[in-house]
């Protein structure tokens, strides 16, 4: 597909009329400004893509002159292409007025491929696009049959014969191999296509042989799509439009059932689900879910998508209605078999797991974390918080280090990063001091543990300097204040070498 006039029908869509004068949009490049796209009315007054714009001035007066966005056009191509995931999920971008569909195995579902291409064609040109299109086995012959030859349908194996006559210039190759071409007398690719490999592989280059071969439907060049081909997918289309909530979510009910029988059938669950809405105006919204277990209940997954739906900062808005609603499998696992338990510890996990499911969906996928015990000795990197629903790290016990009934040895809370304190005078020599202040609170201290004296991974940080340098040393103490508090203080290793009072960190709260 190729939306000649791009530039200019975003303009004209969102001013929503035409301009008083011929559209011009103008573009800098070697100092100089040029067409860079015109519409409908400017090309029929002789004006061209590529020409002076003080040249284009000149021929046609008065003139509307807008300059080139190519960022806005980008965005524009992007939902163009989000759009035409209805027709098929493999949907790639030409850069920067075109796409590519491959819809292999697809076209049967709207009639053939003329019907298809005369389907995708229309539906594009009624939201107000200039669109040209054609059908042929290779990516690049489709591309030059639809800036050349639009509406052509390609037969298998008739991609030579059919990009035979056109103009070298859908070679797309730079200004220096063109005339060198036309020197030689090549102008047209059937032309180019009868000289020797070798010939043109020594003289232009391989990749221009390459993609020679590709227009010409010898060699196969593969895409690469926008999106990844999801594992399994059921859709709904509707004559209709569709607006309201109920309708939605009988919708997509029905949908999660046909998908339930499949994944039954195949033994699998889904761990990422992910809801299409196309509206039809063209515009494409999408919300996913994860799950911590490969799930296939219709209703569990009705349930977490409302959950999803319900937590949108922006409400999904069906506009005129959605015509089509899809829910894409992207990730399927096989499930285990399950027995059910009148164990109360398995129905909790259970329970704790759809639980996380729904505080995933409606917070965000990495706001729910859970911690992994870490084989470390540096206290702030005992665990490491990873998204709960992950199952790509392997269980870990957390080994317990003190009796029953001693106090924890690590507090609750652990701060980001150390706060330094103000302490005073210490209660015993190389003690923790008798008072502190953190906060601009004072705090006495009644019971104090200690120290306990944790060196940093110097042999990683620090690998220039001596090992016997004590910096990351810390001296750790369990404190409890008149008040009950209790708190994780620290102080640095530098101060007996540096002959400076030592410096007092908070690290940690007790419960």
């Amino acid at each position: 597909m190729w939306l000649p006039r791009l530039p200019t029908d975003r303009l004209i869509r969102k001013r929503r009329s035409q301009f008083d004068a011929p559209l011009v949009v103008s573009h800098k490049a070697n100092n100089a400004l040029y067409v860079y796209a015109l519409a409908a009315q400017a090309q029929s007054l002789g004006l061209y893509k590529g020409q002076p714009l003080a040249n284009a001035q000149a021929m046609v007066q008065p003139l509307e002159i807008v300059p080139a966005d190519e960022k806005a056009d980008a965005t524009l191509l992007e939902a163009i292409a989000d759009w035409c995931d209805r027709f098929t999920p493999l949907v790639s971008l030409d850069s920067p007025h075109g796409l590519f569909l491959d819809i292999t195995g697809a076209a049967f579902l709207f009639g053939g491929e003329k019907a298809m291409l005369a389907t995708v064609t229309q539906s594009i040109a009624r939201q107000g696009f200039a669109v040209q299109g054609a059908i042929a086995g290779t990516s690049l012959a489709a591309r030059a049959l639809a800036h050349f030859r639009p509406d052509t349908i390609v037969a298998p194996g008739g991609e030579a014969q059919a990009v035979a006559l056109l103009p070298i210039a859908v070679l797309d190759c730079d200004d220096k191999i063109l005339r060198a071409l036309h020197h030689a007398g090549l102008t047209t690719v059937g032309a180019v296509a009868k000289r020797l490999a070798s010939e043109l592989s020594e003289r232009l280059g391989a990749s221009f042989v390459n993609r020679l071969n590709a227009i010409v439907g010898e060699q196969q060049q593969p895409l690469q799509p926008r999106r990844a081909l999801p594992d399994l997918m059921a859709e709904q289309g509707f004559a209709e439009p569709i607006v309201t909530e109920e309708s939605i979510a009988a919708a997509l009910l029905g949908l999660a059932k046909s998908l339930s029988a499949i994944l039954e059938r195949q033994g699998r669950g889904v761990r990422l689900l992910e809801a299409g809405f196309f509206r039809a105006d063209g515009k494409v919204e999408r919300i996913a879910i994860r799950t911590g277990e490969a799930i296939r209940d219709p209703a569990l997954m009705l349930r977490l998508l409302r959950q999803k739906l319900d937590a949108l900062a922006d409400p999904l808005d069906p506009g005129f209605g959605f015509d089509l609603i899809r829910l894409e499998a992207l990730l399927a696992e096989e499930t285990k078999a399950f027995t059910l338990s009148f164990d109360s510890n398995e129905n909790a996990r259970l329970q704790v797991g759809f639980l996380i499911d729904r505080l995933s969906a409606r917070f965000g996928h990495t706001r729910v974390q859970r911690f992994l015990p870490q084989d470390t000795h540096i206290p702030e990197a005992a665990s490491a918080a990873v998204p709960a629903q992950d199952r790509d790290f392997a269980p870990q016990n957390w080994r317990l280090k003190r009796q029953a009934g001693d106090p924890p040895r690590r507090p609750l809370r652990m701060l980001e990063k150390p706060e330094e304190i103000e302490a005073g005078l210490p209660l015993a020599p190389d003690g923790p001091p008798k008072f502190f202040r953190w906060r601009q609170c004072r705090h006495d201290v009644a019971r104090a543990e200690g120290p306990e004296r944790i060196a940093m991974t110097w042999w990683k940080n620090r690998r220039n300097e001596p090992k016997n340098n004590p910096e990351g040393m810390r001296d750790y103490f369990r404190v409890e204040t008149s008040q009950g508090q209790r708190f994780w203080l620290y102080r640095d290793g530098l101060y007996r070498q540096a002959g400076l009072a030592p410096r007092w960190y908070l690290r940690g709260i007790f419960a």
